[in-house]
This record gives structure tokens, sequence and C-alpha cells, in this order.
């Protein structure tokens, strides 16, 4: 029975110690998820204060604001799935102290009952005498056993009322230990909660602001589509330009890397990201977040938010195709695989030139500050069709 027992108790002991285990992995998890998201908040932070200080776009503000709200929520959601998960240890744990101190109760029930067998049985006259009345050798023999079994069970079970106890108290102080962390993640939370309520304040203002200055902020916004426009023809030209070289129209021969091509074409959700930043604009049509009948220009690509200096990679093995000065984009660099091509615009300096190879990862220039803004705009294109680069970074 004792044998049983203890298996049983073993087999208890790994399901929880598993069950842990996957406790922690998710409480990681969390970790890293919030992790990146207070790195996000901190770009942001940083984008809006030089925003402030050298332009008076209040759409980008308003943008930057907006997407900082949204972390701010994703981050406050992280730490309410982080306080159910040490909710969930903390009570796995509180089951365990349960179990450990209902067993220890057993134990020492058990050990006092032999204790008290083996006091009245201190003399150690009186047991030889009891093994001496024996009827038999078989009968003397038994009694020997019994007495020697005793003092065993007595040891055995000191021993383990001993390991039990420091095994309650090892799971009492990583109770108190859970219980201290869920409480921090509680006042972070309730921090949170107060710079939410100040950014949605922000974003009022901002709101109010344009809806005050229409007429200005529409001529803003003409300036700027007239920027993107110009941006997306010298992107569909430069990209019309390297298939025409790559095709049969030079000497007959196909040149298009086509196993390139379809490498690239394999890794699509696998791709490296360009710069790790929080992606203030996405891909497509989209509309103004205050005069909501308004259209903005269609995004061919993706907008990352940067901190300063950081460098920019390229996303898979190519070749420099082009490099182009454009208004408001500064820099361009155009790679092409096979027939894939990514764009990589607003560098302050390039670190290729074209007609380099390329391999995925290696830099190939810096990211610039334009009026208060450090943004890297990145495009994937598939022959002449622009494609969602979320769908294709992993």
């Amino acid at each position: 029975m004792t044998t049983l027992f203890h298996r049983i108790s073993v087999a208890a002991v790994a399901f929880i110690c598993s069950v842990c285990t996957l406790q922690a992995q998710d409480v990681s998890r969390h970790e890293a998820e919030k992790a990146r998201l207070e790195k996000e908040i901190a770009i942001l932070d940083r984008q809006l204060a030089e925003n402030s200080d050298r332009s008076k776009d209040a759409l980008a503000q308003l943008t930057l604001i907006r997407k900082k709200i949204s972390s701010r929520k994703a981050l406050i959601a992280e730490n309410d799935r982080q306080i159910r998960a040490y909710s969930d240890e903390i009570y796995s744990a509180q089951r365990q102290i349960n179990r450990l101190q209902a067993r220890e109760d057993t134990l020492t029930e058990h050990y006092s009952r032999l204790v008290r067998s083996a006091y009245r049985n201190r003399d150690v006259k009186i047991w030889y005498m009891y093994i001496l009345a024996s009827e038999n050798l078989g009968q003397a023999f038994r009694r020997f056993s019994y007495f020697r079994e005793l003092s065993s069970q007595m040891k055995a079970q000191a021993k383990e009322i001993r390991e039990i106890r420091s095994e309650l108290e090892s799971e009492k102080a990583r109770l108190q230990e859970l219980k201290a962390e869920a409480e921090k993640v509680r006042a972070r939370r309730q921090n949170e909660l107060k710079s939410l309520q100040q950014e949605e304040g922000q974003s009022a203002k901002v709101v109010s602001q344009l809806k005050r200055n229409r007429t200005k902020y529409q001529k803003e916004l003409n300036a700027k589509r007239k920027q993107v426009e110009a941006l997306n023809r010298e992107i569909k030209r430069l990209v019309e330009a390297a298939m025409k070289a790559s095709s049969g129209e030079k000497g007959g021969k196909e040149t298009i890397d086509y196993k390139l091509a379809g490498e690239f074409s394999a890794n699509k959700g696998k791709l490296p990201w360009p710069a790790e930043g929080p992606v203030i604009d996405r891909f497509g049509q989209h509309y103004h977040p205050v005069f909501t009948k308004l259209k903005l220009p269609f995004n061919n690509g993706i907008t990352i938010a940067l901190p300063k200096g950081t460098e920019v990679r390229a996303v898979f093995d190519g070749v420099v195709k082009q490099i182009v000065v454009m208004p408001g984009y500064n820099q361009c660099v155009l790679v092409q695989h096979g027939n894939y091509f990514s764009f990589y615009c607003k560098l302050k300096t390039t670190s290729v030139k074209a007609g380099d190879r390329v391999r995925t990862g290696q830099t190939i220039g810096e990211v610039d500050t334009i009026n208060g803004q450090t943004q890297l705009h990145f495009q994937i294109w598939k022959d002449q069709t622009p494609q969602n680069p979320e769908t294709w970074l992993r």
C-alpha cells in the first residue's frame, strides 16, 4: 500500500511539475510580447517628441498617437493575460500546498502512533521476553520482525516528514513570490491605464485641431498625395524598366532569375523585417481618421516607425537595380529578386550601389529623419503588382 501511494505521489508531482513548466513558458511568452510592445511605445514616444518640435503635421501626430494607443491597449491586454497566468499559478501552488499539508498531517499522525508503540515497548528486556514467550520459532520470528519493522518505519516516516516539510516551505515561499509578482503586474497595469487616458486626451485635442483647420490640412494632404503618386509612378517605371532589361528584348535570351523568384515566393510569411518597429501606416486604401469620407493616398507598402540611426537590411538575396531620390522620401533602393522586387525608402545613407548583389539581412542603408519623422517606407512587388508586405514578412 505504501509503495502504491508513493507511486501515485510521484505521478502527481510529475504532473504538477509539467503544468508548472507550461505555465512558466506561458508567462515567458507574455513577458516577450510585453517587451515588444513597450519597445514600440518607446519608439512612438520619441517620434511624437521629434514631430511636435519640428513638424506641424497634425495628421502625422494623430497617426502616431493612435498607434501608441493601440499598442498601449495591447500592452494592457498582455498585463491582463499575465495576471490571469499568475492567478492560475497561485491557485496551482495553493492546491499543492494543501496536498502537502494533508500528507504531512497523515504522516505525522502515523508517526505519533509508531512513537507511542515504541515507547510502550521501550524496555529491551520486554522485547526479549516477548520474543522468548513465543509458542514456536515461526511466531518468534514474526515478533522479531515486527520490532525491527517498527524501528525501520519510524526512521522512514521521520525522513519523509522532513522532506515533506521542506517541500512545503519551498512551495509556501514560491506562493509568496507569485503573489508579489502578480501585485507588481497589477500596479503596472494601473500605470498603463493612466497613460492610456492621457494619450486618448492628446488624440482628442489633435482631432479638435484638425476639425478647426480643415482647409489647411486639406492642402497639406493634397501635397502629400502628390508625393505619394510621384513615388508610385517612379517605382512602377523602375520595375517596368527592370523587367524589360531582364526579358528577351535585349538579345533573345530570358535572364530573369526564376529560381531566385521561386525561393523568394517559397519564403512568403517568413522574410525577415527590414527593420524592427511598429507599423504606423498599412498597405491599401484608407480613409482620413477624422474626415472619414476623405480617401487618403493609396499605400502600395507599409511605413515603419524606427529609432534614429536604425540600419535597414535586405529582406532576401537579390541585385540592387536602382537608387533614386524622391521628394519627401529622400533616397530609395530597389532590389530585384527574379520577378519580385523589394523597395526601401526614406534612407539617409546607402551602403550599396546599382549592380551590387545583396544577401538576406545585409545592411543597405540607414533610415533618415524627415520633418521630425524617422520612418522607413517599404514595398514588395510581384512583376508590376504591389503586394501587402505584412503577408510576406514573418
